[in-house]
């Protein structure tokens, strides 16, 4: 498949793509307001490097434009930045796309498999309720899928539509979650990027100093996280070299496996994989947010023939 590059700025479908439209979001929750205030632009706004206040809006944005009211995470924990997460989403819906006719397929025959669902299933959430995909989400922390699995259960859309998996092998990422007869259409997965908390700690410092414009000697993590979230033996490369050498064993289980990499020169030593595990297609497709470019890595082992007959399932 080509390579594809998007012009720079949110999905075109994204809800997410204009200004906060703060007025709008304190409608949906009005504890918001506690916090929204003019910046030095005369603009409304919160600070983004108070924790609080991110968690605050991320509340606002699922209960205002996903119908999710109630939604909480364990302090402390990865608080998700949503644009950027909702983006991921539908370029998934677009590659689907490609195989229905033009038009992303919706309801909850279309299964995804979220590696690392964390405390805040954030993923399932979004593709729910824009695409009423089902999805299983696993993670290798007890605390992460209790979490949620309380938001599942607290939220009447995602029951019977998010199953939670715990992973209890840390070597492992498909292995004891992919179940013999599933079928997923898609995998997602955004992978610890840290090699280290020293690195996670010095990223988060330079991620607050850019958004407060201040030097500052220790930051905290406004977006949270803890180790398994942010960080891992190796950093994302390790890990995505383990999770493709892992999805071989799957091959006739899931239609694509996907990942984001968040670092250009991470690429080359990921393609040294895709050339190692040989699946019959993969591509890359560029997101861009802002000045952040990431990116969304896809691979397949399905013949052309097998995506066919897959895709007649979603008719």
């Amino acid at each position: 498949m080509a390579h594809k590059q998007h012009k720079k700025g949110l999905h075109p479908r994204n809800p997410h793509n204009k200004r906060y439209d703060f007025p709008a979001l304190i409608k949906s929750l009005p504890k918001l307001g506690e916090f929204v205030a003019e910046n030095a632009y005369g603009d409304l706004s919160i600070d983004f490097a108070n924790a609080e206040e991110v968690l605050t809006l991320n509340k606002a944005l699922l209960a205002h434009f996903y119908g999710i009211k109630k939604w909480s995470i364990p302090k402390g924990y990865l608080c998700p930045p949503i644009p950027g997460r909702a983006d991921y989403l539908h370029y998934i819906a677009d590659l689907l796309a490609e195989f229905n006719g033009g038009k992303a397929p919706t309801g909850k025959n279309i299964k995804g498999l979220d590696v690392g669902i964390g405390s805040n299933c954030i993923y399932p959430i979004i593709g729910n309720s824009v695409y009423g995909w089902s999805f299983v989400g696993s993670d290798i922390e007890k605390e992460s899928i209790e979490s949620s699995q309380s938001i599942v259960e607290a939220n009447k859309s995602l029951v019977g539509n998010v199953e939670c998996r715990l992973q209890l092998n840390h070597d492992s990422i498909f292995t004891g979650i992919i179940k013999e007869n599933d079928r997923f259409d898609f995998t997602l997965c955004n992978p610890p990027f840290h090699k280290s908390q020293k690195e996670a700690e010095a990223g988060s410092k330079r991620k607050v100093q850019n958004l407060t414009k201040r030097v500052v000697e220790k930051a905290s993590l406004n977006f949270g996280g803890k180790s398994n979230e942010l960080w891992c033996k190796g950093g994302e490369v390790a890990f995505i070299k383990s999770m493709m050498r892992q999805s071989k064993k799957y091959a006739k289980n899931c239609f694509w496996f996907s990942t984001i990499v968040s670092k250009k020169d991470n690429l080359p030593y990921i393609y040294k994989t895709i050339e190692e595990i040989k699946p019959v297609e993969f591509d890359t497709i560029e997101m861009q947010h802002g000045q952040k470019i990431s990116r969304i890595v896809i691979w397949t082992f399905l013949s052309k023939e097998e995506q066919k007959e897959w895709s007649k399932n979603w008719q």
